[in-house]
Protein backbone atom coordinates (compact mmCIF):
# COMPACT_ATOMS: atom_id res chain seq x y z
CA UNK A 1 0.00 0.00 0.00
CA UNK A 2 1.11 3.57 -0.58
CA UNK A 3 1.25 6.11 2.23
CA UNK A 4 -2.20 7.50 1.37
CA UNK A 5 -3.81 4.05 1.42
CA UNK A 6 -4.11 3.64 -2.36
CA UNK A 7 -2.96 0.27 -3.74
CA UNK A 8 0.60 0.04 -4.96
CA UNK A 9 0.95 -0.55 -8.68
CA UNK A 10 2.28 -3.75 -10.26
CA UNK A 11 5.83 -4.05 -11.53
CA UNK A 12 6.18 -6.24 -14.65
CA UNK A 13 9.48 -6.78 -16.45
CA UNK A 14 9.96 -8.07 -19.97
CA UNK A 15 13.17 -9.96 -20.64
CA UNK A 16 14.91 -11.89 -23.40
CA UNK A 17 17.89 -11.87 -25.70
CA UNK A 18 18.46 -9.84 -28.83
CA UNK A 19 15.79 -10.45 -31.46
CA UNK A 20 13.25 -11.79 -28.99
CA UNK A 21 10.69 -9.13 -29.93
CA UNK A 22 10.49 -7.29 -26.62
CA UNK A 23 9.96 -3.80 -28.06
CA UNK A 24 7.01 -4.88 -30.21
CA UNK A 25 5.44 -6.94 -27.45
CA UNK A 26 5.90 -4.20 -24.84
CA UNK A 27 3.86 -1.80 -26.98
CA UNK A 28 1.08 -4.38 -27.40
CA UNK A 29 1.03 -5.16 -23.67
CA UNK A 30 0.66 -1.48 -22.80
CA UNK A 31 -2.17 -1.14 -25.31
CA UNK A 32 -3.98 -4.20 -23.94
CA UNK A 33 -3.64 -3.14 -20.31
CA UNK A 34 -4.72 0.42 -21.07
CA UNK A 35 -7.88 -0.93 -22.70
CA UNK A 36 -8.60 -2.64 -19.38
CA UNK A 37 -8.50 0.73 -17.64
CA UNK A 38 -5.05 0.24 -16.11
CA UNK A 39 -2.64 3.17 -15.96
CA UNK A 40 0.64 1.85 -17.37
CA UNK A 41 4.09 3.41 -17.46
CA UNK A 42 6.30 1.87 -20.12
CA UNK A 43 10.02 2.24 -19.54
CA UNK A 44 13.32 0.55 -20.40
CA UNK A 45 16.80 -0.35 -19.23
CA UNK A 46 19.45 0.76 -19.38
CA UNK A 47 17.70 4.11 -19.32
CA UNK A 48 14.32 5.32 -18.17
CA UNK A 49 15.53 8.51 -16.47
CA UNK A 50 17.78 11.31 -17.77
CA UNK A 51 20.92 10.18 -15.94
CA UNK A 52 20.26 6.54 -16.77
CA UNK A 53 19.79 7.40 -20.46
CA UNK A 54 23.22 9.06 -20.44
CA UNK A 55 24.74 5.86 -19.07
CA UNK A 56 22.80 3.88 -21.70
CA UNK A 57 24.52 5.76 -24.49
CA UNK A 58 27.91 5.00 -22.93
CA UNK A 59 27.14 1.31 -22.41
CA UNK A 60 25.73 0.63 -25.87
CA UNK A 61 28.18 2.67 -27.93
CA UNK A 62 31.07 0.23 -27.82
CA UNK A 63 33.59 3.06 -27.48
CA UNK A 64 35.09 1.57 -24.32
CA UNK A 65 35.96 -2.06 -23.61
CA UNK A 66 34.73 -2.21 -20.02
CA UNK A 67 35.81 -4.88 -17.59
CA UNK A 68 32.83 -7.12 -16.66
CA UNK A 69 32.63 -5.76 -13.11
CA UNK A 70 32.81 -2.14 -14.21
CA UNK A 71 30.12 -2.75 -16.80
CA UNK A 72 27.97 -4.44 -14.17
CA UNK A 73 28.29 -1.47 -11.84
CA UNK A 74 27.40 0.99 -14.60
CA UNK A 75 24.19 -0.94 -15.22
CA UNK A 76 23.35 -0.86 -11.52
CA UNK A 77 24.13 2.86 -11.31
CA UNK A 78 21.69 3.47 -14.16
CA UNK A 79 19.18 1.16 -12.46
CA UNK A 80 19.38 2.98 -9.12
CA UNK A 81 18.65 6.29 -10.88
CA UNK A 82 15.82 4.68 -12.86
CA UNK A 83 14.23 3.29 -9.71
CA UNK A 84 14.49 6.54 -7.78
CA UNK A 85 13.30 8.88 -10.53
CA UNK A 86 10.83 6.77 -12.52
CA UNK A 87 9.81 3.31 -11.30
CA UNK A 88 9.19 3.83 -7.59
CA UNK A 89 7.22 7.10 -7.99
CA UNK A 90 4.97 5.43 -10.58
CA UNK A 91 4.32 2.43 -8.34
CA UNK A 92 3.55 4.75 -5.43
CA UNK A 93 0.96 6.49 -7.64
CA UNK A 94 -0.68 3.11 -8.21
CA UNK A 95 0.38 2.77 -11.84
CA UNK A 96 1.57 -0.46 -13.39
CA UNK A 97 5.16 -0.28 -14.61
CA UNK A 98 6.18 -2.31 -17.65
CA UNK A 99 9.95 -2.30 -17.94
CA UNK A 100 11.83 -3.55 -21.01
CA UNK A 101 14.75 -5.25 -19.19
CA UNK A 102 15.66 -5.07 -15.51
CA UNK A 103 18.20 -6.81 -13.29
CA UNK A 104 17.76 -10.22 -14.91
CA UNK A 105 19.38 -8.80 -18.03
CA UNK A 106 22.46 -7.88 -16.04
CA UNK A 107 22.68 -11.41 -14.68
CA UNK A 108 22.14 -12.93 -18.13
CA UNK A 109 24.34 -10.58 -20.16
CA UNK A 110 27.13 -9.69 -17.76
CA UNK A 111 27.00 -12.80 -15.55
CA UNK A 112 26.32 -15.62 -17.99
CA UNK A 113 27.30 -13.87 -21.22
CA UNK A 114 30.46 -12.02 -20.19
CA UNK A 115 31.57 -14.06 -17.21
CA UNK A 116 31.15 -11.43 -14.49
CA UNK A 117 30.92 -12.76 -10.93
CA UNK A 118 27.31 -13.91 -10.59
CA UNK A 119 27.46 -13.84 -6.78
CA UNK A 120 28.54 -10.20 -6.98
CA UNK A 121 25.61 -9.43 -9.31
CA UNK A 122 23.22 -11.27 -6.98
CA UNK A 123 24.40 -9.09 -4.09
CA UNK A 124 23.74 -5.90 -6.10
CA UNK A 125 20.25 -7.24 -6.84
CA UNK A 126 19.66 -7.87 -3.14
CA UNK A 127 20.72 -4.33 -2.29
CA UNK A 128 18.12 -2.87 -4.65
CA UNK A 129 15.44 -4.19 -2.26
CA UNK A 130 12.81 -4.53 -4.99
CA UNK A 131 11.53 -7.51 -6.95
CA UNK A 132 9.22 -7.46 -9.98
CA UNK A 133 5.74 -8.85 -9.41
CA UNK A 134 6.15 -10.75 -12.67
CA UNK A 135 8.96 -11.29 -15.17
CA UNK A 136 7.99 -12.44 -18.65
CA UNK A 137 10.96 -13.94 -20.50
CA UNK A 138 10.65 -14.12 -24.29
CA UNK A 139 12.53 -17.18 -25.48
CA UNK A 140 13.57 -17.80 -29.10
CA UNK A 141 16.14 -20.19 -30.61
CA UNK A 142 19.40 -18.56 -31.59
CA UNK A 143 18.79 -19.05 -35.32
CA UNK A 144 15.41 -17.29 -35.15
CA UNK A 145 16.88 -14.40 -33.15
CA UNK A 146 19.74 -13.99 -35.63
CA UNK A 147 17.32 -13.92 -38.57
CA UNK A 148 15.20 -11.24 -36.87
CA UNK A 149 18.27 -9.11 -36.22
CA UNK A 150 19.25 -9.32 -39.89
CA UNK A 151 15.76 -8.26 -40.94
CA UNK A 152 15.67 -5.41 -38.43
CA UNK A 153 18.36 -3.39 -40.16
CA UNK A 154 19.66 -0.11 -38.79
CA UNK A 155 22.77 0.39 -36.70
CA UNK A 156 23.44 -2.47 -34.29
CA UNK A 157 24.38 -1.66 -30.69
CA UNK A 158 27.39 -3.23 -28.98
CA UNK A 159 25.53 -6.23 -27.55
CA UNK A 160 23.88 -7.07 -30.87
CA UNK A 161 27.28 -7.35 -32.54
CA UNK A 162 28.66 -9.93 -30.09
CA UNK A 163 29.07 -13.47 -31.37
CA UNK A 164 26.69 -16.43 -31.46
CA UNK A 165 28.36 -18.10 -28.48
CA UNK A 166 27.70 -15.01 -26.35
CA UNK A 167 24.04 -14.90 -27.32
CA UNK A 168 23.63 -18.61 -26.59
CA UNK A 169 25.09 -18.09 -23.10
CA UNK A 170 22.65 -15.21 -22.56
CA UNK A 171 19.71 -17.37 -23.59
CA UNK A 172 20.80 -20.16 -21.27
CA UNK A 173 21.24 -17.58 -18.52
CA UNK A 174 17.66 -16.40 -18.82
CA UNK A 175 16.44 -20.00 -18.77
CA UNK A 176 18.48 -20.68 -15.63
CA UNK A 177 17.06 -17.59 -13.93
CA UNK A 178 13.51 -18.70 -14.76
CA UNK A 179 14.17 -22.22 -13.47
CA UNK A 180 15.54 -20.84 -10.20
CA UNK A 181 12.59 -18.45 -9.65
CA UNK A 182 9.47 -20.07 -11.12
CA UNK A 183 7.18 -18.08 -8.87
CA UNK A 184 8.29 -14.79 -10.40
CA UNK A 185 9.33 -15.77 -13.92
CA UNK A 186 7.33 -17.13 -16.84
CA UNK A 187 9.13 -18.27 -19.99
CA UNK A 188 7.12 -17.40 -23.10
CA UNK A 189 7.67 -19.09 -26.45
CA UNK A 190 8.37 -16.11 -28.72
CA UNK A 191 8.42 -18.06 -32.00
CA UNK A 192 5.51 -17.36 -34.33
CA UNK A 193 3.44 -14.36 -35.37
CA UNK A 194 3.35 -11.16 -33.36
CA UNK A 195 -0.30 -11.87 -32.52
CA UNK A 196 0.46 -15.41 -31.34
CA UNK A 197 3.26 -14.25 -29.04
CA UNK A 198 1.10 -11.44 -27.69
CA UNK A 199 -1.60 -13.98 -26.85
CA UNK A 200 0.89 -16.12 -24.94
CA UNK A 201 2.17 -13.08 -23.04
CA UNK A 202 -1.32 -12.00 -22.02
CA UNK A 203 -2.17 -15.54 -20.95
CA UNK A 204 1.00 -15.66 -18.85
CA UNK A 205 0.27 -12.29 -17.30
CA UNK A 206 -3.35 -13.14 -16.49
CA UNK A 207 -2.39 -16.52 -15.03
CA UNK A 208 0.05 -14.88 -12.61
CA UNK A 209 -1.53 -11.49 -11.82
CA UNK A 210 -5.20 -12.03 -12.61
CA UNK A 211 -7.27 -10.36 -15.31
CA UNK A 212 -8.40 -6.89 -14.21
CA UNK A 213 -11.68 -5.80 -15.78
Amino acid sequence: MTRNGAPRGRFVTLEGGEGAGKTTQAALLVEALTKRGITVLRTREPGGAPGAELLRSILLSGDIDWSPRAETLLHFAARAEHLAKTILPALERGAWVLCDRFYDSTMAYQGYGQGADRAFIAEQIRLLAIEPDLTLILDVPDAVAAQRLRQRGGVADRYETLGAAFHDRVRQGFRAIAAAEPGRCAVIDAVGSVADVHGRLMAGLDARLGSPA
